[in-house]
């Protein structure tokens, strides 16, 4: 049985955080684009977590230590020793629960849960609107999550059907954690991601690719 559940809110995190198994991480990462357009930089969002974080939360470095530092494309997956050696840098092991928050989108903490997820480490949660519900201390919170039986509904309005696979995907694999992490909430853990995206797609010119 899990100590916290799938998603966890502020205050279930709040009452478990003495507790030596919880492992909070800030996994925030910056994407920045340049005012005249252009490809986005990534930034790690260290500095901004050494301003403001959880009590007792680390930090998660999704593009750089939990990537695969050899690919040519950014926020690659790790390969499974790589990331087993960083997840024992940051304490994460055997009884550990991880809760993960990033400090706006949540795309940064999916991330990490699906990381996580993929390398066997199933004690992993997400809190429900990161660090903006944790600073709004019960008040109106962003960024929150529908119930399941809303995000359900919402799944099969979008096209979403119980009788075929799911691959997820977005510009780089990070976003498209979020719609895995809601079909979890909603009872489909069978849902994949495609990890190289569109970024690994379209390096590709002989794959089909339909714009506009």
């Amino acid at each position: 049985m899990p100590l916290l559940p799938r998603l966890v809110s502020p205050e279930e995190l709040r009452d478990v955080l003495g507790d030596e198994r919880v492992r909070v991480f800030d996994a925030t990462v910056f994407l920045r684009r340049a005012v005249d357009g252009g490809p986005y930089t990534v930034e790690s969002g260290y500095e901004s977590y050494t301003r403001a974080h959880l009590p007792g939360a680390a930090f998660a470095d999704i593009p750089g230590a939990l990537s695969d530092p050899a690919s040519p494309y950014p926020f690659t997956l790790p390969p499974a020793d790589h990331f087993a050696a960083q997840a024992g840098r940051l304490g994460i092991g055997d009884g550990s629960h991880v809760v993960a928050y990033a400090q706006d989108t949540p795309m940064w903490a999916t991330r990490l849960w699906w990381l996580l997820r993929y390398f066997g480490h199933e004690d992993t949660s997400v809190l429900d609107g990161g660090l903006p519900a944790w600073t709004a201390a019960g008040g109106p919170a962003t960024n929150r999550f529908r119930p399941p039986a809303e995000l359900a509904a919402a799944l099969a309005g979008g096209g979403v059907r119980a009788d075929q696979p799911v691959v997820a995907y977005c510009g780089g694999g990070i976003s498209a954690t979020v719609d895995l992490f809601a079909l979890a909430l909603a009872g489909r853990d069978d849902a994949r991601l495609y990890d190289g995206s569109l970024t690994e797609w379209s390096a590709h010119p002989d794959l089909p690719l339909v714009t506009g």
